[in-house]
C-alpha cells in the first residue's frame, strides 16, 4: 500500500484490499474461493464506497475494543476470567467438613500408625527418615502406613 491509503486493521472476514497508485488510479485485490488472487483497477466511486466501508468497519472494531470489552468487566465476568478462582462458600464448607471427618478418622488410628501417617503426609518425611527416627526398618514403616491408609478408607466410607 502507498502513503495515500495506509494499511488499516481490518475485520478477519474482510476479503479484499484496496489502494491507490502514484498516478491516482485505484485498485482492488482479493482472493477467490479457490485461493486465486485477483487484482484489478476500480473507479473512484467504487473506491470511495469501499474506503468508507473500511473506515466504518475500523470505527466499529475500535468501539468494540474500547467500550464493549470494558463494559463486560463485572464481578461475574472477572470471576470467569480468573486463573485461580476462589472457592465458593459451598465448596469451602464441604472442604471444611471433609477435613473434620479426616482428622476425626486419623485420631481413631492406633498411636504408631497415626504418628507415622502424619510424619509421612503432613511433615513430608520419607519412609527411610521415619524409620531412622523410630529406630525401625523401612518395611515396618511402609506396612504401618499402608495399614493406616486402609483403615482410613474403611472409616471414611
Amino acid at each position: 500500500m502507498d502513503e495515500n491509503h495506509p494499511k488499516r486493521r481490518k475485520d478477519k472476514y474482510n476479503p479484499y484490499t484496496i489502494g491507490t497508485t502514484d498516478d491516482g488510479r485505484h485498485w482492488l485485490t482479493f482472493s477467490d474461493g479457490q485461493g486465486i488472487r485477483h487484482h484489478f483497477e476500480i473507479s473512484n466511486v467504487v473506491f470511495d464506497a469501499l474506503n468508507a466501508f473500511e473506515l466504518g468497519d475500523l470505527s466499529y472494531l475500535n468501539e468494540v475494543d474500547r467500550h464493549y470489552e470494558q463494559s463486560e468487566l463485572t464481578e461475574g465476568s472477572l470471576y470467569e476470567r480468573a486463573v485461580n478462582r476462589p472457592d465458593t462458600v459451598e465448596e469451602s464448607a464441604m472442604r471444611r467438613m471433609e477435613y473434620q471427618q479426616l482428622h476425626k478418622a486419623i485420631s481413631e488410628l492406633p498411636e504408631t500408625q497415626r504418628l507415622r501417617l502424619c510424619l509421612y503426609y503432613f511433615e513430608g518425611l520419607t519412609y527411610e527418615q521415619i524409620g531412622e527416627l523410630e529406630g525401625c526398618t523401612f518395611q515396618a514403616v511402609a506396612k504401618s502406613i499402608a495399614a493406616a491408609e486402609k483403615r482410613l478408607k474403611n472409616i471414611l466410607k
